[in-house]
């Protein structure tokens, strides 16, 4: 499913023009985006929660020449599936 797609099954599934669900869905985006960006966590209760992880600078290797190169430290964005997500995923 495209955003496209998931646009047109909010629309329909709330009763809203497509433009309103795709205001809608781009401002929970923006939203949840804003939160974990600022290292808050969002929970969706049922659906799952987003936060941010933060991964250590290592020492790793080039596949091509074998030779060990240094990566970075970086940040990213973990998502845990809730149980009632899980379970629906598991029918």
């Amino acid at each position: 499913m495209n955003k496209s797609e998931l646009v047109d099954s909010i629309a329909e599934g709330a009763g809203l023009s497509k433009a309103d669900a795709e205001r809608a869905l781009n401002a929970l985006i923006d939203a949840v985006q804003g939160a974990v960006a600022n290292d808050d966590k969002v929970t969706l209760p049922g659906f799952g929660s987003f936060s941010r992880s933060s991964r250590a600078a290592r020492t790793g290797r080039n596949p091509r020449t074998g030779e060990p190169v240094q990566i970075a430290a970086s940040k990213g964005v973990k998502f845990s599936a809730g149980a009632a997500f899980k379970s629906a995923v598991n029918k």
